[in-house]
């Protein structure tokens, strides 16, 4: 455990605080995860009872462990993907850390996973005031039970966390472990004034970043940005999207374009490039086709709109890195979009997430801005 909270505290602006050591040793993560957890990139099973001492070192190192695949459903010899996880230790405190609490302030917690999220909020600030919700009946049961096993009893509630809990609310904090395409409305009216928001954001284009608004008198919100986290999107806003299956079709005859931006310059490991594409090309996603047995094509980049009218395709010859073919399809210019997009970012001067902040009021589109809420990112989609 004291190897943990060395790698813990690397990942935080300051130590980890006593109250938040106690919490952790009172609250162990490992009595949270499940029997079977999923490793590595091929989501491996590895069972406690067979592999304990593999169980073990996942459980207490600091990275985020797969706790259940395929949305709990046996995916059989088909395609395994991460439905629910532990999240890293550095991240949830770090993210416990971003919530200022005091004695006496109410939790809403959306996304129960494990339940270790909400044991370490219960033991701090007393179970009663304690409530998270997750959308899996399984998983809201298990960590009920798991909570209950620690000597814990916060509200477990089974349900749709974008409506949040009315009933045991107004609530001073609102936290979500899981990301979200746009904040639900409502997180906001459950939330006293003055209080504070915080979850992880995600936008079509990249999975990055963590957002804390404080909310106003008028129904309101408005906060920063900051980087370093990625988070499963919140199950009711996810869309699954393939390019050939629900994209492209034979019968599509694109228009030839040439550009000099290189699509690794949006779609690279630029992470605060990627950060201002995706604030800006709000409905707009991508995927790398490495390979792909075109003539001439060493590699292609695709972007596509969400619902999958409008596509382009980028084309690196594996000769020249100054020029590469555009193939475009649809209503919208994809390309030009994204080129302006990050004309746009350079010429602000290559801000990173924490320069850029979002506001919500009742009735309005979401505003996301640079620096100031007076400064309006362009935005498309």
């Amino acid at each position: 455990m004291r190897d943990l909270f060395g790698a813990v505290n690397n990942d935080l602006d300051a130590p980890l605080g006593p109250g938040w050591e106690r919490a952790a040793w009172a609250v162990p993560r490992h009595r949270f995860l499940p029997d079977r957890i999923y490793l590595g990139e091929e989501l491996e099973p590895c069972n406690r009872a067979e592999a304990t001492e593999t169980w073990l070192r996942a459980a207490y190192t600091n990275d985020s462990v797969v706790t259940q695949i395929n949305d709990g459903e046996d995916p059989g010899d088909g395609e395994r993907w991460a439905s629910s996880s532990a999240s890293a230790p550095g991240i949830v405190f770090r993210m416990l850390g971003m919530l200022d609490l005091a004695a006496g302030h109410r939790v809403l917690e959306i996304g129960t996973g494990t339940g270790w999220n909400a044991g370490l909020l219960a033991h701090r600030l007393g179970a009663e005031n304690v409530t998270t919700v997750e959308v899996d009946p399984v998983l809201a049961a298990d960590a009920d039970m798991r909570l209950r096993k620690a000597g814990l009893a916060p509200a477990v509630v089974f349900g749709d966390g974008a409506r949040g809990h009315a009933s045991c609310g107004p609530y001073d904090r609102v936290e979500a472990t899981c990301s979200v395409r746009s904040v639900p409305r409502a997180w906001v009216e459950q939330t006293r004034p003055g209080g504070i928001v915080l979850t992880p954001w995600e936008t079509p284009w990249l999975s990055y970043g963590l957002l804390r608004l404080k909310v106003g008198v008028q129904g309101d919100a408005s906060g920063r940005f900051s980087p370093h986290s990625a988070f499963m999107l919140m199950r009711n806003q996810r869309r699954d999207l393939r390019i050939y299956r629900d994209v492209v079709r034979d019968a599509h005859q694109p228009d030839e374009y040439r550009t000099g931006l290189s699509p690794w310059a949006v779609a690279g490991d630029d992470w605060a490039a990627q950060f201002a594409m995706g604030l800006q090309l709000r409905d707009v996603w991508w995927t790398w086709h490495d390979n792909p047995d075109v003539d001439g094509v060493a590699s292609r980049l695709w972007v596509a709109t969400t619902d999958a009218t409008s596509w382009a395709a980028v084309d690196r010859d594996g000769k020249s890195d100054d020029r590469f073919t555009v193939w475009q399809h649809g209503p919208r210019r994809l390309w030009n979009e994204v080129e302006a997009a990050h004309t746009w970012w350079i010429h602000a001067g290559r801000p990173g997430p924490e320069r850029f902040g979002l506001t919500t009021a009742p009735g309005t589109r979401e505003r996301v801005w640079l620096d100031t809420p007076d400064r309006p990112v362009p935005a498309t989609g």
